[in-house]
């Protein structure tokens, strides 16, 4: 993939996207969350398909072959999701899809690993502060969390 095959246009993804957003979601962890054991990955990736994307709003990006680049799932005022697949990392993407979340959408808060170091640079980068810790997720799993909320109405270039 190439920085000419992305589009950057945000379309509401549907329940017909899910197998694929997964796929991004997988691909994503693979690359980012190095904390993560191989069982830890397939315990979460049910969850996700099955239960997790009919929670949220979801929003994805597409690249010119229309496959999902990025995809975003919003619940309430709290971004629940925001994957970039590894090819497509640093193009923008990222920075689209919390821009349309927080302008559009009214984010304000995030929860992220406080072991995925690279998330929480783009957090910290984009706006937000972090407000709270728990030393577990959600799911009393070992992998402590970080709470975020927007520091101000604006995004940080």
């Amino acid at each position: 993939m190439t920085h000419a095959e992305l589009n950057t246009d945000i379309a509401k993804a549907h329940s017909s996207d899910f197998q694929e957003i997964t796929e991004v979601w997988e691909a994503s962890v693979r690359a980012t969350h190095h904390f993560l054991q191989e069982k830890d990955i397939q315990y979460f990736k049910p969850l996700i398909l099955n239960e997790y994307l009919w929670h949220v709003y979801l929003f994805c990006i597409r690249n010119e072959k229309q496959q999902i680049t990025g995809f975003l799932g919003i619940a309430g005022n709290k971004i629940e999701m925001l994957f970039i697949h590894p090819e497509a990392m640093g193009k923008g993407i990222g920075k689209k899809l919390i821009t349309y979340a927080i302008q559009h959408l009214q984010a304000t808060e995030v929860d992220v690993n406080e072991q995925n170091e690279q998330a929480l640079g783009f957090y910290l980068h984009t706006g937000f502060k972090v407000v709270n810790r728990s030393e577990t997720d959600g799911l009393g799993k070992p992998f402590p969390i970080l709470h975020l909320a927007l520091a101000n109405s604006t995004i940080i270039s």
